[in-house]
């Protein structure tokens, strides 16, 4: 009898044993087959960690090498409330001006937070931002700050787990994550704001996982953001329970690639000296915005562009959108008077008409398709260079009528209006230019003064240049080169010609008629340069809108370039509804003399003086190694009208 109960006990012990192996064996089966995948995540998750290492972003230079956007790298400092303890008061007393921050509110983010976990229990949360983009150096007076936190106990005197916690909230409770960011900096503050853009952050992936990166989001910035940004590196690899790197363990190991260099065809003195300019406009003649471009007329290479108002690019989040849009390329408008010499070139290109060919201005009032064009003055005959002179509105429309609507528009499409400049940035507009079906028994009257079609200023800038240029319009180049971080060229953007628009006899007969512009007879006189013969047209053009033209509201302008014969510059300068006048050789004309005699002093460019032997108003090029030490004041004429 008791063998058999030993007997029944063993076999139920090896039925137990039996069921429990299998039950293990089941487990196992489970664990490593059906949640494998699982719970190797899990553990990976646990043990093996991503590290993202930055590029550094690209800096932006002007041509003279001069610096206009850089980055430095910064620190994201955080906290662990779980090694704060108790002590968020002192700490946030102690951090929170170095941070410039509010002492209220980093003590709120101190406090240790509870929240549910995936596994049904809860964590604390030891990982609080305080602040992002924390120069180095404040993070090394906060690290310094840290270690001398005033308790206000002996701690000599306290248990050691007491001593530990204290030594541990001073050495890891702030502390600064292990990955970089950068910081992107604009050493000129507004300084060419609108070219330059800024940056801004995106969310982006690699084999690493999801992390945000700084990336361009207007201007150059964003044009050049894959040639600036670089390639980011990374790092996977093991750790131990301490959170330690396991090297044996490291599985990938790719280092960062910086971003390019990128230098700019812009000066940046030219620009300072264009910028002041428009805020002696702004003050003198509060007009909504001022605008201003300078090219080199035989490459297209753009020295400066501007708009006011601008904005800082270290804190565009500070300045409203309005600020911010770069109104010389997004910016569409009646061009007004300035719009005659692309009618009056084509007219004379095509053999319509000669310079001396006189048309009857009608004294002022003329009658065409139902309609009365007036003139500002009682003009009589006037040769076609007259009427540029003059801007004589009835004769640039007679020049049109007798030119025909469909050479009108070939001139006009060849010039470049209704199409983009190709600018390397993004935002620009073509403008307006209706095809030929769509005008008016009215249009070809009015579309040789610059009404029924609408252009943005660098449009218009680069169609006086290519007058300048003899007959080539060139596209528009801000980026002369990418280098590498040892100034090596990388990429070298060439100046590039869009098309042959006139002849160059044309256009030597065109830069003839828009010296007489300058002169005392002309409708810029204010224009006129001491040194140098400048060449140029002016532009008033009252602004339409619903229901019609706009009383008292004109946007004024000066195209210009000199010196005439031998360009060097080619200045446009745009009001958008100036006061105390308004008339482009009143507002624009006096701002192109300012800028080009300031910029002509820096950049050297040989004066001209008057030949003693040649007839009034000629002048020769001096051969001068000299740069100009004084500009005196344009000389004194009757003020004219456009």
């Amino acid at each position: 009898m008791g063998k058999r109960i030993q007997f029944r006990r063993l076999w139920a012990l090896t039925a137990a044993i039996g069921l429990a192996f299998l039950g293990l064996v089941a487990r196992l089966v489970y664990l490593q087959a059906v949640r494998h995948e699982a719970l190797k995540a899990e553990a990976q998750r646990n043990t093996q960690r991503a590290f993202h290492f930055e590029p550094r972003r690209g800096d932006i230079l002007d041509a003279k090498g001069n610096l206009l956007a850089t980055s430095i790298f910064v620190k994201t400092v955080c906290a662990d409330p779980v090694l704060i303890g108790n002590q968020q008061a002192v700490v946030a007393r102690t951090v929170a001006p170095l941070l410039q921050m509010n002492e209220a509110e980093v003590y709120q983010r101190l406090l240790p937070r509870v929240r549910p976990n995936d596994k049904g229990g809860s964590v604390t949360n030891r990982y609080v931002v305080l602040k992002r983009k924390v120069a180095a150096e404040t993070w090394q007076k906060i690290q310094q700050a840290m270690t001398q936190l005033p308790f206000g106990v002996d701690e000599k005197k306290l248990r050691k787990t007491e001593q530990a916690f204290f030594r541990n909230l001073r050495q890891k409770g702030v502390f600064a994550d292990p990955t970089d960011d950068q910081l992107r900096v604009y050493p000129n503050q507004a300084l060419a704001a609108h070219a330059l853009g800024h940056v801004g952050v995106v969310d982006q992936t690699n084999a690493a996982g999801r992390f945000s990166v700084s990336a361009g989001t207007e201007g150059l910035e964003r044009t050049l953001n894959t040639n600036l940004c670089g390639v980011r590196g990374w790092r996977l690899t093991e750790t131990d329970r301490g959170r330690r790197e396991v090297v044996d363990l490291r599985e990938q190991d790719v280092a960062p690639r910086d971003g390019l260099n990128a230098v700019l065809t812009l000066d940046s003195v030219v620009q300072h000296i264009v910028e002041v300019a428009l805020a002696d406009a702004m003050t003198k003649h509060a007009p909504i915005s001022a605008s201003c471009v300078v090219v080199r007329p035989d490459s297209g290479r753009v020295l400066a562009m501007a708009n006011l108002p601008n904005f800082d690019p270290n804190m565009p989040g500070a300045f409203p959108a309005d600020a911010r849009r770069d109104r010389l390329i997004c910016d569409m408008h009646e061009p007004g008077s300035t719009f005659k010499v692309v009618i009056v070139s084509g007219a004379l290109d095509a053999g319509v008409v000669r310079l001396a060919d006189v048309f009857d201005c009608e004294h002022g009032h003329f009658a065409f398709a139902g309609k009365i064009l007036r003139d500002h003055e009682a003009y009589g005959p006037l040769s076609v260079e007259t009427i540029i002179t003059k801007s004589s509105n009835i004769g640039a429309a007679k020049i049109g009528i007798q030119m025909g609507a469909p050479l009108a528009y070939r001139y006009m499409r060849d010039f470049g209006f209704g199409t983009r400049t190709g600018i390397p940035l993004l935002g620009e507009t073509g403008g307006m230019v209706h095809p030929v079906t769509n005008w008016t028994k009215l249009s070809i009257s009015r579309i040789p003064m610059g009404h029924e079609v609408a252009v943005t200023p660098l449009q218009m800038v680069m169609a006086v240049s290519a007058i300048a240029n003899h007959g080539r319009l060139m596209a528009p180049m801000l980026v002369e080169r990418l280098e590498d971080r040892k100034g090596r060229a990388v990429v070298r953007y060439e100046p590039r010609v869009v098309r042959q628009v006139i002849s160059e006899a044309t256009a030597r007969l065109m830069v003839q008629a828009l010296k007489t512009v300058v002169s005392p007879d002309g409708t810029a006189p204010k224009a006129a340069l001491e040194h140098y013969t400048a060449a140029g047209k002016t532009g008033t053009a009252q602004k339409a809108g619903l229901g019609g033209y706009l009383p008292g509201k004109y946007f004024s302008s000066f195209i210009g370039f000199f010196p005439a014969d031998a360009p060097e510059l080619c200045i446009g300068v745009f009001l958008d509804e100036p006061r105390q006048g308004y008339y482009g050789g009143q507002t624009a004309a006096p701002l192109f003399k300012q800028i080009a005699e300031l910029s002509a002093n820096y950049l050297n460019i040989h004066p001209e003086t008057e030949d003693p032997g040649a007839s009034s108003g000629t002048r020769i090029s001096q051969s001068t190694n000299r740069p100009v030490r004084a500009v005196a004041a344009a000389r004194r004429a009757p003020e004219a009208h456009d």
